[in-house]
């Protein structure tokens, strides 16, 4: 079973990249942040995560650890599969996420890509407990409630893909965002930077 790589990048694609590790070809699903960073002929490494089914054997890779452990965390979640934790993953960083299953934030983790208030609910009833080793090495102060509206951040990533950015940029910029930023605030930090001012 693979649990890490460390190569070169030899191909790029929107959700995964061919990761050159002495001489052979490896293709790796990725977290939008990790898609972001990645550059053809550049070296990069990440923990692994083998998905085996009778068909087909499937990589993803993340770069950080963090969100790899978000990632595995969610596997233990009925009715969420590779695909579905790794878009979850490159939709929140893990100490947001964490900070809504320890607040019980339902509102938040509905705002996650094939997430509705059931999925939400039994997200937080099975991740309750497990979420206690994930939390702990985070920062405490991250915890309290976030302070971007999530009005704003909607309406910044809609206009921010209306200008054409992909979903991987956009997702990584506004992670970054100052808190209680409002939705014009939030779009001129994204512009700058993406370094795409007018």
């Amino acid at each position: 079973m693979i649990g890490y790589l460390s190569g070169k990048v030899k191909f790029l694609y929107e959700d995964s990249c061919i990761l050159d590790v002495n001489g052979v070809g490896y293709k790796v699903f990725v977290d939008a942040q990790t898609r972001y960073n990645l550059a053809e002929e550049a070296a990069a490494e990440f923990f692994i995560h083998t998905a085996v089914r009778e068909d087909a054997i499937t990589l993803f890779g993340i770069a950080n650890r963090a969100a790899f452990d978000l990632f595995e965390l969610l596997l233990n979640v009925s009715g969420i599969g590779a695909k579905s934790a790794l878009a979850i993953v490159s939709k929140i960083s893990a100490t947001e996420f964490a900070r809504a299953v320890t607040l019980q934030d339902v509102k938040t983790l509905t705002r996650l890509p094939g997430i509705g208030k059931k999925s939400a609910e039994r997200i937080l009833l099975e991740l309750k407990d497990k979420i206690k080793p994930l939390a702990e090495n985070l920062p405490e102060e991250n915890f309290q409630p976030a302070q971007i509206p999530t009005n704003a951040i909607d309406e910044a990533e809609d206009a921010l893909s209306a200008l054409g950015y992909t979903t991987a940029e956009i997702s990584t910029v506004l992670q970054n965002a100052p808190k209680n930023s409002s939705t014009e605030q939030l779009i001129k930090f994204a512009l700058k930077e993406l370094n795409r001012f007018a």
